[in-house]
């Protein structure tokens, strides 16, 4: 819930506006950065990009990481689409306080610039402090946007390896959702309107209906809301949505979305969006995930159940051993208490 509220505050606040906005050299606060940014892609000011970020600086507003997504986004996208001018926009924006410069080196890996490694070299010769930073991202042990991907909600036995603390086996670095990375989207769209973030966003909408993890159905429904809030005032983005639910290669689920995002946007009505949103997630905060409560049911009528001993088994991932696992409701008590007792 806190997420869903900070979050989506953060990013009504920037909202497109139809009055014009603050120039670089009036940007007295934060939320004028804000306004600034939001409407950016109309005009585009790269001159004004690093004076924004000098701005935010000074107003402490990368004292806290994990609440500057849209700001890194934003920078990342204004790199990306100025690969001529990347240089130069990195050395304009140096001249902020030297413990914020970390968003230099995040936007710069996050920019997908073709030489985005050689510029980060040339930023950390002018700025040491962030070398083992650097480093990380240089040698591919921390994620960018091109390794971005949406998990498939978790199977039986991954929720059982989870809850007896298993190791999974070693993954490759992935950026996966979170209200951070939702922010950083939305500020990569700031900066060049394509079509790239939003589809992203477009890609958690199936979230918004999930039934078993809060943090699953809170940035699904953000992803959502946040969608219609925006198109609501960006006829562009209410475009690519539009554009996005026709194709014949968008999942039938996410089209179904997609048209509730539109109908929300064109009718300027996204109340209702946001009350969805809410029950949902205090219906699921009160009465647990969905496959524990589906578990308990079948356990209760006795009609079939998981014994204990198929637990080892599937986390061994030895499935010959799971033939005799469908026991009677009395065999089984021991695995349905085991399972409705896990958090």
């Amino acid at each position: 819930m806190r997420y869903l509220i900070v979050v989506l505050v953060a990013l009504l606040a920037v909202s497109p506006a139809a009055a014009a906005p603050p120039r670089p050299s009036d940007l007295a606060s934060t939320e004028a950065v804000l306004h600034w940014i939001s409407a950016y892609r109309a005009a585009p000011d790269l001159d004004g990009v690093p004076k924004a970020m000098r701005a935010l600086s000074e107003f402490g507003a990368f004292n806290d990481p994990e609440r500057c997504g849209v700001y890194v986004g934003f920078l990342a996208g204004a790199l990306g689409a100025n690969p001529d001018k990347a240089y130069r926009l990195v050395s304009q924006t140096l001249a902020m306080r030297p413990a914020d410069r970390w968003i230099i080196v995040r936007a710069i890996a996050y920019s997908g610039l073709p030489g985005w490694k050689q510029l980060l070299r040339w930023f950390t010769a002018r700025s040491a402090r962030y070398d083992a930073l650097s480093e990380k991202y240089l040698a591919g042990k921390l994620p960018t946007p091109a390794q971005f991907t949406v998990p498939p909600a978790p199977s039986a036995l991954d929720r059982l390896r989870a809850h007896l603390s298993l190791d999974d086996p070693p993954r490759k670095p992935a950026m996966e959702p979170s209200a951070d990375v939702l922010d950083m989207l939305w500020g990569n769209y700031f900066a060049t309107g394509s079509y790239g973030p939003i589809m992203h966003i477009i890609a958690l909408l199936p979230w918004s209906s999930d039934r078993d993890d809060v943090e699953r159905l809170t940035i699904g429904n953000m992803a959502k809301y946040t969608l219609a809030r925006n198109a609501t005032h960006d006829q562009d983005l209410l475009a690519l949505l539009k554009a996005s639910g026709k194709a014949p290669n968008q999942p039938t689920k996410t089209a179904a979305l997609l048209k509730e995002v539109v109908d929300a946007a064109e009718s300027v009505d996204t109340t209702e969006l946001h009350k969805q949103a809410l029950a949902s997630i205090e219906e699921l905060k009160r009465k647990g995930p969905a496959y524990k409560r589906n578990v308990s049911w079948w356990g209760y009528i006795g009609q079939s159940a998981i014994a204990g001993g198929c637990i080892a088994a599937a986390v061994a991932g030895q499935v010959e051993l799971g033939i005799p696992c469908v026991v009677g409701g009395a065999t089984a008590s021991a695995a349905l208490n085991f399972w409705n007792n896990q958090p």
